[in-house]
């Protein structure tokens, strides 16, 4: 049973992902600072069904020091990791004029610093396998922008970059890195939103909707599959066509 470990895993997308790997036959590690009531029936319905595995590790991201050793960790316990799907992240609203540096750092640390560290510790013995899947969970933001969220546009637009040049790096040795960008999923981080929000932005989209996160979970299993296998270097839009 491969191994893929799914940070930020505990609610919204990265729960999407932890369970529909693990019902596909994976063994998923779901990674956040605390284990949520959603992920502990996640696990418990996963032991009930008998597909994959279903676990979850505790780990604040935002501690880079913290990352190597918690990374060995994972491969001390589990063995060799296949996947590695880089979702953890935060996206405080904010005009850039009026957000506190300490704020602004602390965005950045998440978003962009926590997931190159957790990826450099990763890739390192996917290479000594010679075999893996990475994704990193971007946004439509990263390439759109949107008004008040300038910092976190910055963190996306990174990540497709990151996304990029590593595929060019460890494409060699077999590895594949691609990047999905939700548009404006229906999760919890969207519940800040009027009704009258939701549908202007639903409206807005070609196919009428707002994305589930179970619709980008299905973009994850297709990835790590063998119809990903030659598909590297992506950034991969799942947003109902907001951006068409």
């Amino acid at each position: 049973m491969r191994n893929v470990v799914v940070t930020g895993g505990s609610r919204g997308i990265g729960l999407a992902i932890a369970q529909r790997l693990a019902r596909a036959g994976y063994n998923v590690i779901a990674v956040a600072r605390r284990e949520s009531e959603e992920l502990r029936q996640a696990i418990a319905a996963t032991k009930a069904e008998g597909a994959g595995g279903l676990h979850f590790r505790a780990c604040d991201l935002a501690d880079i020091d913290g990352i190597p050793a918690f990374a060995k960790s994972l491969r001390d316990a589990f063995g060799s990791i296949y996947g590695l799907v880089n979702n953890a992240g935060t996206g405080p609203e904010g005009l850039l004029a009026t957000m506190h540096n300490s704020e602004i750092e602390a965005v950045i640390r998440l978003n962009v610093l926590s997931p190159v560290v957790l990826t450099k510790y990763v890739v390192r013995h996917m290479m000594a396998d010679g075999e893996g899947r990475i994704i990193n969970i971007s946004s439509i933001i990263g390439s759109t922008g949107y008004n008040g969220l300038s910092v976190y546009g910055a963190t996306k637009a990174a990540a497709n970059g990151f996304t990029r040049s590593l595929a060019r790096e460890v494409g060699k040795l077999g590895i594949t890195v691609n990047a999905i960008a939700p548009g404006f999923i229906d999760t919890e981080l969207t519940q800040s939103l009027s009704d009258e929000q939701r549908k202007r932005i639903a409206g807005r989209s070609a196919l009428r909707r707002l994305p589930e996160a179970d619709d980008v979970a299905r973009m994850v299993e297709f990835l790590f599959g063998e119809g990903g296998r030659n598909v590297t270097g992506s950034v991969l839009t799942v947003d109902a066509g907001n951006t068409a």
